[in-house]
């Protein structure tokens, strides 16, 4: 198992893609705390059910007293933080919009949670991350904003936006050997929708070198790389895993 022992935190387990990551890591050996603004315990129960160790605290990732709760909790109960995983995000449930009909405070707290709550749990994990000298931050962004999309410009902003964030924070922190990497999934098929009309969106194969819809399980094999050690040596890159809709 290429994690073993290894004390991940994974923001916006209790679903879908973070869900999904949050029992991967568990198979391949980490122990794993489950954070939320929802309640974790579905996901608390699968990870359980792969025979590993599992903490599940209840975090906004907007509120800068709450991410460092969760990080005490978490060295306190396992004695240190080897990964971060900034899953949490607003996606599911935007309306898609013209430009002048997006709602400005819809537009804030994408951000809040896309952005500034990345912003927020890195800069809580990284004082222990700094003494046990190094760690992993993977922040989950989107190919979605190498060609934009109309109707969520928030969305599309924010995602480029830790793209941006991540590379900077990879620049600081690198001198205490923390790697920083975005992992940008394409259009998944994990629940998650956006709505137009009322409608969900569909999740269009058009484009895709592989022909067939992408699913949360395409992801968390690059996600266990970003989190082992054998990607030590690889800090400030977007890894876009779509099935080749985004070549670059």
């Amino acid at each position: 198992m290429r994690l073993e022992g290894k004390v991940i935190i994974v923001t916006g387990a209790s679903r879908y893609i973070g869900q999904a990551m949050a029992v991967r890591l568990a198979q391949e050996g980490a122990k794993v705390v489950a954070a939320d603004i929802r309640d974790c315990a579905e996901t608390v129960e699968l990870v359980q059910a792969q025979s590993a160790d599992v903490l599940s605290i209840q975090v906004d990732v907007t509120d800068e007293a709450q991410t460092l709760e969760m990080a005490r909790k978490t060295v306190e109960r396992f004695g240190r933080i080897d990964c971060l995983v900034n899953n949490a995000g607003i996606y599911d449930g935007l309306i898609s919009k013209p430009i002048l009909d997006v709602d400005m405070e819809v537009w804030d707290q994408v951000f809040r949670v896309n952005v500034k709550g990345i912003f927020l749990c890195s800069r809580a994990v990284f004082p222990a991350m700094k003494e046990q000298g190094g760690g992993k931050i993977i922040n989950t962004g989107s190919a979605i904003w190498l060609s934009g999309s109309a109707g969520i410009p928030h969305y599309v902003a924010s995602k480029a936006a830790v793209t941006g964030l991540s590379r900077t924070l990879a620049k600081e922190l690198g001198l205490y050997n923390i790697t920083v990497n975005t992992l940008a999934p394409g259009g998944t098929r994990s629940g998650a929708v956006v709505n137009r009309d009322d409608a969900p969106i569909s999740i269009a194969q058009a484009g895709r070198a592989i022909d067939r819809l992408e699913v949360p399980d395409d992801l968390v094999g690059t996600l266990v790389f970003l989190a082992s050690d054998d990607s030590s040596f690889i800090t400030g890159q977007m890894i876009v895993v779509d099935g080749g809709v985004s070549l670059h």
